[in-house]
C-alpha cells in the first residue's frame, strides 16, 4: 500500500486515509489517481474516506483528477471528509460537489474528521 494511502482503525472501524498534506500539485494528482485502486477493492457503499489536503498545492490536472475520482469512487463511499481543504479554490469545491453529487464535509483536524466518519 502506498505510504500516503493507508487503512487505519478508529474506534473499531476501518478508515481509508489519503494523506495529500504538503504535496505538490503533481503529487496530489498522482495520489488522487491511486485512491480508486484501494476504494474499489472494497464492497460498494462501505468505505469511510478521509482526505488530508493540509498544505497541498493544486493545478488544473490535480483538480481534474479529483473530479474524475470523486465520480468514479462514489458507489464505494459510505462517508468521506476532508481536512485542510482551505487551500482548495472555493469555486472548484462547489463545482466538484455539483459534478460528483457528493458532499465533502470539512474539519480542522484529523481527529474531528475521524470521529465524524465513525459516527461519534
Amino acid at each position: 500500500m502506498h505510504e500516503r494511502i493507508q487503512s487505519i482503525s478508529h474506534q473499531g472501524k476501518q478508515v481509508l486515509v489519503a494523506d495529500l498534506s504538503k504535496c505538490s500539485a503533481v503529487g496530489v494528482e498522482q495520489l488522487v489517481r491511486a485512491v480508486p485502486d484501494y476504494v474499489t477493492a472494497q464492497p460498494l457503499g462501505s468505505v469511510l474516506l478521509l482526505v488530508d489536503f493540509t498544505g497541498a498545492s493544486f493545478d488544473q490536472e490535480a483538480l481534474r483528477a479529483m473530479k474524475e475520482c470523486a465520480v468514479f469512487d462514489k458507489l464505494y463511499i459510505k462517508k468521506s471528509t476532508w481536512v485542510g481543504a482551505e487551500s482548495l479554490p472555493p469555486a472548484f469545491e462547489k463545482n466538484l460537489k455539483t459534478f460528483s453529487r457528493r458532499e465533502f464535509p470539512t474539519f480542522k483536524s484529523r481527529e474531528e474528521a475521524l470521529n465524524w466518519l465513525v459516527g461519534r
